[in-house]
């Protein structure tokens, strides 16, 4: 009986470094999402990052009318990714506005023309100030905003063909 009392601490320790390995190996979820949900949009005005759009501020959300609001870079290659899906969803008639994360009026402009303008208003956000409001981790991602001007989903990651329909579906019901 004494034997055995001594080897129970090293078989809890064991069990404990396999509960950590799994989770270390295999975690519930990877992705951080954002405590802004349901919340209204965090204050902030981007100035323009390309001469053929205007600007993006919090005040250009409500007004009845829901809108997708993507997170992406003319840097970041799963926001090439999804450029064809937002395209689609531009050609569904869901209203797309971009926050551009630390990027170059020339580098957008050229992303822009290889991979498609989805955009109604493209803001740039040189320090990621407005993404870290958000509570985005990272590019791409987008935010569904409701017509009050409230974020009612977070869509983490390119968005993906099968996204699509359930992303317009979202924005359509964000009245």
């Amino acid at each position: 009986m004494r034997r055995l009392a001594l080897w129970v601490p090293l078989a809890v320790f064991a069990l404990l470094v396999g509960l950590v390995a799994i989770g270390l190996i295999k975690p519930r979820d990877r992705d951080v999402r954002s405590a802004m949900i349901d919340r209204p949009l965090p204050d902030f005005t981007l100035a323009p990052i390309v001469p053929t759009k205007p600007g993006i501020a919090s005040t250009s959300f409500g007004g009845g009318r829901p809108r997708l609001l993507n997170i992406f870079a003319s840097w970041c290659v799963p926001c090439i990714a999804e450029a064809p899906q937002l395209m689609r969803l531009k050609a569904m008639g869901v209203p797309i506005d971009a926050i551009a994360i630390r990027d170059t009026s020339d580098q957008v402009r050229t992303f822009l023309a290889r991979h498609g303008d989805p955009y109604d208003r493209i803001g740039s956000d040189p320090r990621s100030v407005a993404q870290i409001a958000l509570g985005s981790s990272g590019v791409p991602e987008s935010f569904v905003i409701d017509g009050r001007g409230r974020i009612v989903r977070q869509f983490i990651g390119d968005i993906r063909a099968e996204d699509v329909a359930a992303i317009a579906a979202a924005v359509r019901n964000a009245r």
